[in-house]
């Protein structure tokens, strides 16, 4: 597979407004665009660092990923992304290598990028995307 980079890192938290203080006065960054992906449940701020960014991720109802993830871990780091030029193909190939795949095929993720999930029981316990 060809990587090129981290594509970003993805921080569960339970509110963004309460959030981003830290992110923009502690550590000086600047969130960039605050986006709801309605379809996933949940909306995203981001951060630049360098060539990787920074997305933290509020649930927009009960009953999503992010909020049972928040429940049953509390927040904080939740997946690591990677940048591949073609997600269907990285899909294909890390299927073929007997990893479990959550999306079987690429779908719209926040800032209109293509994006899957690996199991994170084929991943060593790390929920990884795979973006494009």
């Amino acid at each position: 597979m060809d990587i090129s980079h981290i594509e970003h890192i993805g921080i569960a938290v339970k509110n963004i407004e309460n959030s981003l203080p830290y992110y923009e006065t502690v550590l000086g960054l600047k969130c960039y665009n605050i986006e709801e992906v309605a379809d996933q449940k949940v909306k995203t701020a981001f951060f630049k660092v360098g060539q990787t960014k920074i997305e933290l991720l509020e649930p927009t109802s009960e009953d999503s990923t992010i909020a049972k993830f928040i429940e049953k871990k509390g927040e904080g780091v939740h997946h690591i992304a990677f940048a591949v030029p073609d997600v269907a193909n990285a899909l294909m190939e890390v299927a073929s290598k007997g990893v479990t795949l959550i999306d079987k095929t690429p779908r719209g993720g926040a800032e209109g990028l293509s994006i899957a999930f690996l199991h994170p029981k084929s991943t060593g316990s790390v929920l990884t995307e795979l973006c494009q």
